[in-house]
């Protein structure tokens, strides 16, 4: 169903409209002019007609005719005149020339008459819808819900409409910045004169007569005046209040937690240092020899003890990094050897797995400036990740690039995949992905402890990934050290 287009009034139609008025106004006086210098002029029984224009702009009850109707009608007895002076008209019988006359006299004063009293009633029509429009104007101001005020350039109240907020009290000629509290008076002010100087203002305040209230200023300058409006904001300043509230309670929480894991990692260590340094002794038979078997418990205690210690650290890690105290220790190094050593650590751990692990590595030297140990660390995590979730028989690739400015780490796999619904959360602290034999493997803050590093180098972590085709992580760093140009002095 089309809709037609609305019909808009042009000067041309409105012109068109007009054309029988003036049409009938002008006929009217040539008429006239015609009648009266054919009986004499002005002075004969017709003369009177010359008024006849304007009485019929009067019944027209258009006050813009009557311009028309005036000029027309000077214009009808000036050739009614200058008629009457040259040219011969018709002789009439006095009886006959007084009867017309009284005729004549009669129409114009009947004509007039009607037109005065179309007039007037026009008038007063015209007055009733204009009395009508200011009464709904002003039940529109007094009805809308917020208080509308008219304020001068002193900021003094000059009128006001709209119902008052509690807490205030409006008075004609009281100044603006009575309305609020002692302490909130200069920002009544300031918003003042900042729409006096700029057009526009806003302010928040407690009212003078209710502290516990909260009232939201917007003032506007329109030419020589300005009007303000003032809405009661109670509600919203009382949600932000409570959201505030809350937002510091939840800091307060985490600092807390945060201080709660760093204290539990520093007295988990402290034992974990000696279960770990107790059961490398007995794998290296340092005090004799011993059964095989113990042997083999030795191994997992200090392999299960090796594994609490990364996820301890990791804990640390994170929460350092959540309070914001972690802190880079910014070295120059070859990062080609950091990885390198990386490579060297994880690839036992390849060989159980059944996993190919290989390195890309650039064959000269990689000069960085960032924190040698959270460059180890993202090596680390990533590694281990991709392990957790490549097959036996699978492959994982580390390559090292360089563009001259950003140090580009990539570790590809040929594992399971990641699907788009845990691609999103990845990166998250305490997000994982996979079967629950896989999240069982980890915390969930390897990949999140990556993105945080590389977000402190000024870094970006991206990932790629579809199920049942691998994964590719790339992170990008910022910390290749550029050389000095041969010609610096």
């Amino acid at each position: 169903m089309t809709e037609s287009p609305p019909v808009r009034t042009t000067s041309a139609t409105a012109r068109a409209a007009g054309l029988p008025a003036i049409l009938t106004i002008v006929g009217l006086g040539f008429v006239a002019a015609v009648a009266a210098s054919a009986t004499g002029g002005v002075a004969g029984p017709f003369g009177v007609w010359c008024l006849a224009p304007v009485a019929a702009a009067a019944v027209m009850g258009r006050t813009d005719r009557l311009a028309l109707g005036a000029a027309v009608s000077l214009g009808a007895a000036g050739l009614a005149a200058i008629g009457g002076l040259t040219l011969r008209g018709i002789v009439l019988h006095p009886a006959y020339e007084a009867v017309l006359g009284v005729l004549a006299l009669a129409t114009i004063i009947l004509g007039l008459a009607a037109g005065l009293v179309v007039m007037q009633r026009s008038v007063g029509l015209d007055a009733r819808r204009r009395r009508l429009s200011e009464a709904r104007l002003r039940q529109a101001l007094h009805d809308q819900p917020h208080l509308l005020l008219a304020i001068d350039e002193a900021g003094r109240i000059s009128g006001a409409w709209g119902p008052v907020p509690a807490g205030i009290e409006v008075r004609e000629g009281g100044m603006m910045t009575e309305l609020a509290a002692a302490g909130f008076r200069q920002q009544v002010a300031a918003a003042i004169a900042e729409a006096r100087r700029s057009g526009a203002g806003e302010a928040a305040f407690a009212p003078a007569g209710a502290a516990d209230g909260w009232m939201v200023l917007d003032v506007r300058r329109r030419g020589a005046r300005m009007v303000a409006g003032l809405r009661d904001a109670r509600a919203a300043h009382a949600r932000e209040v409570e959201m505030e509230q809350a937002r510091n309670d939840a800091e307060a929480q985490n600092a807390g937690k945060s201080r709660f894991l760093a204290n539990m990692s520093h007295e988990l260590r402290t034992p974990l240092n000696a279960i770990m340094g107790f059961s490398d002794i007995m794998r290296q038979r340092l005090f004799g020899p011993i059964s095989d078997r113990y042997a083999e418990y030795a191994d997992l205690i200090h392999e299960s003890g090796g594994h609490l210690l990364d996820l301890i650290n990791d804990v640390l890690d994170m929460s350092k990094i959540e309070a914001e105290r972690f802190e880079l220790a910014l070295e120059p190094f070859d990062a080609k050897e950091a990885v390198s050593g990386v490579l060297r650590l994880m690839r036992g751990q390849a060989e159980r797995a059944g996993v190919q692990l290989r390195g890309v590595l650039p064959r000269e030297p990689l000069e960085v400036v960032a924190d040698r140990r959270a460059l180890k660390q993202i090596v680390l995590n990533l590694i281990s990740n991709a392990l957790k979730f490549t097959p036996r028989g699978g492959s994982v690739t580390v390559s090292l690039l360089s563009d001259g400015r950003n140090l580009e780490l990539v570790v590809a796999d040929t594992g399971v995949g990641i699907g788009p619904e845990d691609l999103q959360r990845l990166g998250r602290p305490y997000e994982q992905a996979g079967e629950a034999t896989q999240k069982a493997a980890g915390t969930g803050l390897g990949l999140s402890l990556v993105r945080s590093f590389a977000e402190l180098h000024g870094g970006a972590m991206t990932i790629e990934s579809r199920l049942g085709e691998g994964a590719a992580v790339t992170v990008r760093l910022p910390v290749v050290e550029t050389p000095l140009a041969a010609n610096t002095p």
